[in-house]
Parts: C-alpha cells; structure tokens; sequence
C-alpha cells in the first residue's frame, strides 16, 4: 500500500510540474514602466499635451468594471479632456504608488503580445473636489499595454466609481431626514442626565442598551467602553467629584435620519461640581451625542468635555 501511496504521489508531482509552462518575464525596472509613470506625473501637473505625448494615436481607455461588451472606450483627445477636467476640479492632486506596491512590466512570449509590454499598477488617488469639498482617496489599479514604439495603446481602470455619485449629489440639495425639539428620545435623555445629577444610576443605566458602547473626546478614535467599564468609571467619578447639578444650555435636539436610518439626541449642559479632596468648586460645559436603536435604547455615548477645566 505504501510503495502505491508513493507511486501516485510521484505521478501527481509529474503532471504538476509538467503542467507549468512560462510565458513571459516580469520586470521591475522596465522602460515601459517609466513611461506610464511619467504620463501619470504629467497628468497630475494638468498638463493635457505631455500627456498626449505618451499615448499612441489609436489609444483607447476602458472601465474595467464596466459590464458592456458593446464598450468602445474613450480616445486620445476624451482622454486629454480628463486631464482638463482633473486640473479644473481637483486640489491637491497626487498619484503616488500604493504603500509596500510597485509596477510590474510583462513581456510575454505569445504572438498575440510580442510587440508590445503590460504594464500593472497599484496607486492611490488623492485630491479635494474644488466645489464639493469632497475629498478623494482611493485606491486605484490600472493595466496598461504599451506599444514597440514605447507609446501607450490601452488603458483599463479598476476603482471605485461610488465617489463620483458623491460628487455627483452634491450639487442637488436635499433633506435627511427630521430635526425634533420635543420627542421620547429627548424626554429619556433630560431623565437619564437628572439622575446621574441626583445619584440614581441604577435609573440610568435603565436606558441604555446591554451592548452599549461609550467613548469621549479624549480616547483614541474607534476606541470605546463597555457598560460594565463605564460603570466602574462611574464610581472612580463619584470618588473623585461630588454632582451639584446639571443644567441644559440651549434644548436637546432628535435627529431622525434617512441615510442609514440614524436616530440621534444631542444636547448641551452645563455640569457644576466639587472637587471632593480640596471642596473646589468646578464648571464643565459638556455636550452628549446619543445614539437610540429601533427599540428606544441607547446604543451609544459620546461625551465632548475639556479635561483642563476639570484640573
């Protein structure tokens, strides 16, 4: 059984080995390669005729997320237009190569492909649409062919399309949803401040919900509590500070959005306080944001406070 198990095993590696076969070399360094990088260069300077200079004149541009197989892709002169475009509506431009990435040149052996170099890249596009302020940053990949005159022949891009409806929406406007003065959400919150004003937490951790999360001006961003922590840091607080009262600057606001279905109070206060180990007596202005799921529960708290004020 074992000689058998052994001859196999070598049959198999046989027909792996013998279905390999090479078809090319792929370059790092390639003449190719600085070709398409000083196009890119150029198109980044806005400057539409050097880059005209780097494409061969039956040059053709293509979506490579598009699903048209009828797709004639864009010529020369709409590519030209882009980079008009580009310097018309975009700040701060660059095209530089993705982190840890960098070009590829193939030359392969096949007929089909012996006159001409593939070229791959990964880059990251940046810039500021000038009239949106939408900022742009993404990831881009690109094949390029490029001709036996060192001229580009084809371009096809792969990157995501969803910013240009960004863009897009920007210039129409509309609403998002409705702003509250007076909801149930509002009236839960005012309940919650007052009874941590009055000492009640077991009332207030009533509204929250099992899994909610909390976090503050002052913690790392996408950092947060659970309820448990935020419990134990309750009664270091209460250590600490003595409540002498919370007061509403303003009135808390409910914001019911459309996009993304979010459902928010945010209110402003004034919290008075005394330091408990020198009777110093402290003013903190805070402002909490309030995220409420479907079921009238907080799921998260984000608190805004200036920590010097509290010294």
């Amino acid at each position: 059984m074992k000689k058998i198990i052994l001859i196999l095993l070598m049959i198999f590696t046989v027909i792996s080995y013998a279905q390999k076969k090479k078809n090319g070399t792929v370059y790092k360094e390639h003449p190719a390669i600085n070709v398409v990088e000083d196009m890119m260069k150029a198109f980044v300077e806005g400057d539409e005729n050097k880059v005209a200079s780097y494409l061969a004149e039956d040059f053709k541009s293509y979506n490579g997320s598009n699903g048209d197989k009828d797709a004639e892709g864009s010529t020369k002169d709409d590519f030209k237009n882009q980079v008009l475009f580009w310097k018309k509506n975009a700040a701060y431009l660059t095209i530089k190569r993705t982190k840890e990435a960098y070009p590829d040149a193939i030359e392969y052996k096949d007929s089909d492909n012996d006159d001409s170099v593939w070229v791959q890249t990964w880059v990251d596009v940046k810039a500021v649409h000038k009239k949106s302020g939408v900022k742009i940053d993404m990831p881009f990949h690109r094949l390029y062919v490029v001709n036996k005159d060192n001229k580009i022949k084809t371009m096809i891009s792969y990157y995501d399309e969803s910013i240009y409806d960004k863009i897009g929406a920007s210039f129409v406007e509309r609403t998002n949803g409705t702003i509250y003065n007076n909801h149930e959400n509002i009236n839960k919150v005012r309940i919650l401040i007052q009874a941590y004003a009055n000492d009640d937490y077991e009332l207030a951790y009533t509204f929250y919900d099992k899994d909610a999360r909390f976090s503050n001006i002052h913690m790392l961003p996408g950092k947060s509590k659970t309820l448990e922590e935020s419990k134990e840091n309750d009664l270091k607080f209460k250590e600490k500070y003595t409540i002498e009262s919370i007061d509403v600057n303003g009135y808390p606001d409910y914001l019911k959005y459309e996009l993304g279905n979010g459902s928010i109070v945010q209110s402003w206060w004034t919290v008075r306080l005394t330091r408990n180990k020198d009777k110093k007596k402290l003013v903190v202005p805070i402002l909490f944001i309030h995220d409420f799921n479907d079921k009238g529960m907080i799921t998260r708290e984000m608190a805004y406070f200036s920590l010097k004020l509290m010294e």
